[in-house]
């Protein structure tokens, strides 16, 4: 009698702990559900704007998802419990950065064509010139031209890289032209409009 006893115990004991086990596995099933579905609508311009916090968030999800196939349920859980924060915060860090981004983009495609026509018609005036000014050698005058020819190549590029959507490569090729700019106009007696000096 007692050893049907002990056997009953072990046996309801058993059945709780796989009612507990199913519970838990669909609540972690359930956790991983609603990831999925903050993170698919995170919308694209997190994964270009928050990049690192993108990567983390999708780590996440990842993670819990292999713990899940482990039958580590509350691991699953754990991993993923602030993931719609994460997400909302990410969005917040992409809208900021999208803005600084177009504003910065705005300010250099109102500046930067000026400079490049600046520097092409001292270039011309130079290049037709019989004599150079004093202090200026024919290398330097090269140089320049090379110069002209970079930035002008790169401005292509940056206005490519925006109409692409690709804002964050827009901005770097738009700075370098900016940088370009400043040290050919310098090399050529001219002076860089205030904002471009930096």
């Amino acid at each position: 009698m007692r050893r049907f006893h002990s056997r009953l115990v072990l046996g309801v004991l058993a059945c709780a702990l796989a009612i507990g086990c199913g519970a838990e596995k669909r609540a972690a099933q359930a956790a991983i559900q609603t990831a999925e579905t903050a993170v698919s609508s995170a919308g694209d311009d997190v994964s270009k704007y928050a990049a690192d916090q993108w990567k983390g968030i999708t780590d996440s999800l990842a993670a819990a998802k292999d713990a899940f196939a482990k039958g580590d349920y509350k691991g699953a859980m754990a991993g993923i419990s602030d993931i719609g924060k994460r997400v909302q915060d990410a969005q917040a860090a992409a809208s900021t950065k999208k803005t600084e981004l177009t504003n910065a983009w705005n300010d250099m495609s109102a500046g930067l064509p000026k400079m490049v026509d600046a520097i092409k018609s001292r270039v011309d005036i130079l290049s037709a010139s019989k004599k150079l000014p004093a202090g200026m050698t024919a290398a330097t005058l090269d140089s320049a031209k090379q110069g002209l020819a970079s930035a002008t190549q790169t401005w292509t590029e940056a206005q490519d890289a925006y109409k692409s959507g690709n804002l964050t490569d827009a901005v770097a090729k738009a700075t370098a032209v900016k940088d370009k700019a400043v040290e050919v106009m310098k090399a050529l007696g001219m002076t860089p409009p205030p904002a471009a000096g930096g």
